[in-house]
């Protein structure tokens, strides 16, 4: 388990990417995104970010690994931050990620074999002809 450093006033954005586990490029397109909303600048255009900024930044970090679509994540962000959500709204895009993921696993499963019959259909000698690529032709 890793701990999560926390601290107390404002980071700038690189103390923020290291807090976060985020990059700065990617924080600063969250932002974009309207995933993070804005935050208060210094009088030289500094970002500051507060430990609520961070604990988003995690979370968007998070799902990410989890492998939520941006699309995801903002909904999850607003159910997050919304006290009187339905859990059942979080377990439907759960789910639905579930299924996706399962989908998309198998479709990979189908490509391995796929390329592992082909693989070995191929002699893999000096001989021109070769199964993988009169395959890839059509």
């Amino acid at each position: 388990m890793t701990s999560n450093p926390t601290f107390s006033g404002l980071v700038n954005i690189g103390q923020a990417a290291a807090l976060s586990g985020v990059s700065a490029k990617m924080i600063r397109h969250y932002e974009t995104l309207g995933l993070l909303p804005l935050v208060p600048r210094t009088d030289t255009g500094y970002r500051q970010y507060g430990d609520r900024q961070v604990h988003t930044l995690r979370f968007i970090h998070r799902a990410r690994a989890l492998g939520f679509s941006m699309a995801e994540i903002a909904e999850l962000l607003k159910l997050w931050q919304n006290t009187r959500r339905a859990s059942a709204d979080v377990k439907r895009i759960a789910l639905a990620h579930v299924a996706d993921l399962e989908h998309r696993i198998a479709e990979m499963e189908a490509m391995r074999q796929t390329l592992k019959h082909l693989a070995y259909c191929c002699q893999g000698n000096s001989r021109p002809d070769c199964p993988i690529l009169a395959e890839l032709a059509g």
